[in-house]
């Protein structure tokens, strides 16, 4: 059954602020949810938006103060200088939004998807993610090797595959309109073979709507991704969540981090998922996140 239109659309924030991030860009935040809840805070992934977490802002804000961003030259966000685009400009645009968004010692269960995974990962010896961050999610996402390890082009591992791998995620070429034939290419790279028409249709709809000039930038950071070192420090309880069919980031990808993390607390492996986990399994990437709160805020708020 289609979703209702009132219910396709993305919640409307009860508040918006502006996070200064390091160099100067301005970050756009959306707060939802009661001031006085558990805070969540919620990052989204490449050529994304805050849309994109859409369904869990419904779900958890009706008991969580959710803290959702745009990264930068995403959705609301204006686009960074030439020199902004790295994994630590992620980091301080992060450290940006805790110390906007939060009181000082607010703790908050922190959740990132693909790209905003790799925030977690960049910012995870920060101060301000020391002084926030109770517990993560990492949620269809790598630390490193994401071109090479890359399934989209379906040809043997080798230099060829990677070369074809990072002309296509690194191409100027416009998406144009989201058209039938946009929405198998979209469904077939990023979402599971079952994926319903109108989730894959939502998807389609926030991708396009990423700027140019941000995704090709992005996607040249990314091709040259190493944030090993980065998951070494990420030393609060974290969850992984990926898909079993997801050909960007590989599973492979989320098995290696469970190894690689210095407390992981559970690895959900989503069977005939893709790359959207948030928008294709709402109830478990919500429900993943809810656990990390009554873990591990809702102890810290009793103990304090």
């Amino acid at each position: 059954m289609k979703r209702s239109a009132e219910a396709a659309a993305p919640p409307v924030a009860a508040r918006e602020l502006t996070a200064v991030s390091a160099d100067g860009s301005r970050i756009h935040v959306e707060l939802h949810g009661p001031d006085d809840a558990p805070a969540v805070v919620l990052a989204h992934g490449w050529t994304c938006s805050t849309h994109f977490w859409a369904a869990q802002i419904r779900d958890l804000s009706a008991d969580h103060r959710v803290i959702a961003y745009d990264q930068r030259g995403h959705g609301r966000t204006p686009a960074a200088v030439k020199a902004g685009h790295s994994t630590e400009a992620l980091a301080d645009d992060l450290e940006a939004v805790l110390a906007t968004a939060l009181e000082p010692g607010t703790k908050a269960v922190l959740a990132g998807h693909s790209m905003g995974g790799m925030t977690l990962m960049a910012a995870a010896g920060r101060p301000k993610f020391a002084e926030h961050a109770v517990a993560a999610l990492l949620c269809s996402t790598g630390s490193s090797r994401l071109v090479a390890e890359s399934l989209v082009v379906p040809l043997r591992p080798g230099p060829v595959r990677t070369r074809i791998t990072r002309s296509i995620l690194g191409s100027r070429a416009p998406l144009g309109p989201v058209t039938p034939l946009s929405k198998r290419i979209l469904r077939y790279g990023t979402m599971g073979p079952g994926s319903a028409p109108e989730k894959v249709a939502e998807c389609a709809r926030i991708v396009h709507a990423c700027p140019r000039p941000a995704r090709v930038a992005w996607a040249r950071v990314l091709a040259e991704l190493d944030l090993d070192a980065g998951v070494r420090e990420l030393r609060v309880p974290t969850a992984v969540v990926a898909g079993t069919a997801d050909r960007l980031t590989p599973i492979t990808h989320a098995r290696a981090l469970a190894e690689a993390l210095p407390e992981c607390v559970g690895l959900d492996e989503l069977t005939g998922m893709g790359h959207m986990t948030p928008v294709e399994a709402p109830e478990a990437v919500s429900g993943r996140i809810r656990a990390l709160v009554n873990a591990y805020l809702k102890q810290e708020e009793k103990a304090v």
